[in-house]
């Protein structure tokens, strides 16, 4: 703890002053999978298997959410790993020949 100094005459007061620093939490970021009707299930599986670490069921249960809702939020992560999971997921959908279609979007919660 500093000690505060008198104005005056910058003598050492003997008040203790405690700083608060105010630490905020990096912007989330979702990466997230939008329902087309060209890339295959088993593509999406594997996407969500190998670049999101799902089990094949939880992948399996995720695709058909994206599949019957129109899309699905994949992971939640900061702006940087968000990107480059999409940009990632996006270079290997078009080696490929897939039409993949995912976003990265702010976290509101």
């Amino acid at each position: 703890m500093a000690s505060e100094q008198n104005p005056d005459n910058g003598e050492d007061s003997g008040v203790a002053v405690q700083r608060q620093r105010k630490v905020e939490r990096a912007k989330r970021f979702q990466v997230v999978f939008h329902n087309d009707d060209y890339t295959t299930k088993w593509f999406v599986v594997d996407v969500l298997t190998t670049f999101f670490h799902m089990s094949e069921t939880t992948a399996t249960a995720f695709m058909l959410i994206v599949h019957q809702h129109g899309r699905g939020v994949a992971g939640v992560y900061t702006k940087d790993i968000a990107e480059t999971k999409a940009a990632q997921v996006l270079e290997h959908a078009r080696e490929y020949g897939m039409p993949l279609r995912l976003t990265v979007e702010p976290d509101d919660d």
